[in-house]
């Protein structure tokens, strides 16, 4: 009779799984060796954090089942922070965190912890299996949770009840796949009217649109056309919405750019759709409409005159046939004037300032180089940090490329373990570690990961031995920065100690030609980019007290709007829209 440990991964097998991320240890071993004697991989990281990052990640690019595994005690705190990211993006991940022997819970036993309330926030099922035939039962549970698309699932097994001999369990894998990508919610009728006449007395609309609505981009094209609106997005929603876009007016937030906020602040009606943007100092507050498929999000940003809950796709192909095409493009043509003038604007700064041939390498230059050199389906993994702004303002989206980050949890280190779990998944795609120094140097232990499984991860570090973004921070408070800046480090000759081809950069000229040969190259690599860690860059709507605490902190700063990568032609492309004198007056 097989033992709990092999009908768990036996399960997994009947499911696809193909691998475990995970660190090998004491009270897991029983699992780990029943990995071994299957057909699934196990990617052996060296920081559970890293497996929980990395299953998230394969689970958003692959849209399937993912997991994870660490041993009891610090293997599960370790655990925490990458779940947390895992369960905050919606990801299908399956974390089995192994116990201390069941008869010594309780008794402050070595590495002791209380699993079930460590893993309580950073998941929406967690529970202890106490006999090996209740654990296919929560085996089961979990598993329908997760596919269902309520984020993380725990199930915590103490190491004794892995070794355990267990009958066959609940096998229904036909209600496990019952998941949610595509799923139709469609709106109550009375909250659909309410927006559609909103819509038709409005003079002025602006849809906002975010990760959410990401299956619904024809529709919210379709709908737009019809009431003449521009359309903003969250930096979530920029690989969706961004390209190929008549009606882009770029994107609010910290990051953002363009006269995304102007056309909020102007419009007669707001509405968010697919995003819970959680920035309020952003958003009117005043005639906004959400559509959400989750209830919850609903006004929980501002407040919220007309809510709608529904898919995206299935609410707007309620209520477009009800809603009166409007003639009047004059708003519209307006905000797309503006947002061509904004980015020429920045263009012009750019061109000036950032690609002059000086040293350290300006990090908007090294952006637009990568840009334009990665594959046109490259998966880029985004670090926190300045490495968010750059990629923001310089990475261009055209349907086929893809990007994760830490949109909604905001954590340092997460571009290479989540890169390893996409080239995992997708052994033959380009993968692109966009790395800070800082967010590298944090589990820079990975970089064995990638060595050890051969995975062809393309690590591009942006080294300007600062924690830029908290520079920033502080100078918008008016503090003197303090703790943000390091000795310069050689991450080239790290990555190369280890085994890993290597390229370091400090010339801008070397550039283009080290970043053609570090991509083509067949294997793991790392490029260290010696950049200005005195490019930072400021906001959107800068208020008079950011500028005062930028002149109270006295440093000598380079700030810039920040570029927009190769946005500038499409927002030019746009103006084609706009008939007349207009259309001379701005380029055509």
């Amino acid at each position: 009779m097989p033992n709990f440990a092999e009908q768990v991964v036996q399960r997994l097998e009947d499911l696809g799984v193909k691998r475990v991320y995970g660190l090998v240890g004491d009270s897991l071993n029983p699992l780990s060796d029943a990995v071994r004697q299957s057909d699934i991989e196990w990617v052996h990281v060296r920081n559970e954090e890293a497996a929980a990052f990395a299953a998230g990640a394969d689970s958003l690019a692959s849209d399937e089942l993912a997991v994870c595994g660490a041993s009891c005690g610090p293997g599960n705190t370790h655990f925490v922070q990458g779940l947390f990211e895992a369960h905050r993006d919606g990801a299908k991940v399956l974390a089995i965190a192994s116990h201390i022997p069941t008869i010594e819970i309780g008794s402050s036993f070595f590495q002791e912890t209380h699993p079930e309330l460590l893993f309580q926030e950073c998941s929406s099922y967690c529970e202890v299996v106490h006999e090996a035939d209740q654990g296919m039962r929560v085996l089961h549970n979990a598993l329908q949770n997760t596919m269902a698309g309520n984020g993380v699932s725990v199930m915590v097994v103490p190491g004794d009840i892995f070794a355990a001999d267990t009958a066959d369990g609940p096998h229904t894998s036909d209600s496990v796949y019952a998941t949610g990508k595509n799923k139709r919610v469609y709106p109550d009728p009375h909250e659909a009217a309410r927006l559609v006449e909103a819509i038709n007395k409005a003079d002025k609309v602006t849809l906002f649109c975010g990760y959410g609505a990401r299956d619904a981009r024809d529709e919210v094209f379709a709908l737009a056309e019809k009431i003449k609106s521009p359309i903003g997005h969250s930096f979530r929603g920029k690989m969706y919405f961004e390209y190929d876009n008549p009606f882009d007016v770029g994107m609010s937030g910290l990051l953002g750019y363009g006269a995304c906020v102007e056309a909020m602040d102007e419009s007669d009606l707001f509405i968010m759709v697919g995003t819970d943007f959680p920035y309020t100092d952003w958003l009117p507050d005043e005639n906004v409409a959400q559509i959400d498929i989750d209830g919850a999000h609903i006004g929980r940003r501002t407040k919220v005159d007309y809510p709608v809950v529904g898919d995206v796709k299935s609410v707007i192909e309620n209520i477009l046939p009800h809603i009166e095409e409007k003639t009047d493009r004059k708003f519209l043509d307006k905000m797309l004037k503006r947002h061509y003038q904004l980015l020429e604007h920045v263009v012009d700064h750019y061109t000036t300032q950032a690609f002059e041939s000086k040293k350290p390498i300006h990090p908007e230059l090294a952006a637009s180089v990568l840009d334009k050199l990665a594959d046109d389906d490259a998966y880029f993994t985004v670090d926190t940090g300045m490495c968010n702004v750059w990629s923001s303002r310089y990475l261009t989206p055209n349907g086929k490329r893809d990007e994760g980050a830490s949109f909604l949890h905001g954590t340092m280190a997460n571009a290479l373990p989540m890169a390893i779990g996409v080239q995992a998944a997708f052994p033959d795609r380009q993968v692109i570690s966009w790395s800070g120094d800082g967010g590298l140097g944090m589990l820079m232990g990975e970089l064995l990961t990638i060595k050890l499984h051969q995975l062809p991860v393309k690590v591009i570090c942006f080294n300007n031995s600062s924690l830029g973004m908290v520079k920033l921070e502080m100078m918008v408070a008016g503090m003197p920065y303090f703790g943000t800046d390091h000795e310069q480090a050689n991450y080239a000759e790290i990555a190369n100690g280890v085994g890993i081809k290597s390229f370091r950069i400090e010339d801008p000229d070397d550039l283009e030609p080290v970043l053609k040969e570090a991509l083509a190259y067949d294997g793991p690599v790392l490029v260290d980019i010696v950049t200005d860690p005195e490019a930072l860059s400021l906001p959107p709507g800068i208020t008079w007290d950011m500028m005062k605490g930028f002149a109270k902190s006295g440093a000598r700063t380079a700030f810039l709007e920040g570029g927009v990568g190769r946005l500038f032609n499409l927002a030019k492309s746009n103006l084609r829209h706009i008939g007349g004198a207009a259309a001379i007056e701005f380029g055509g």
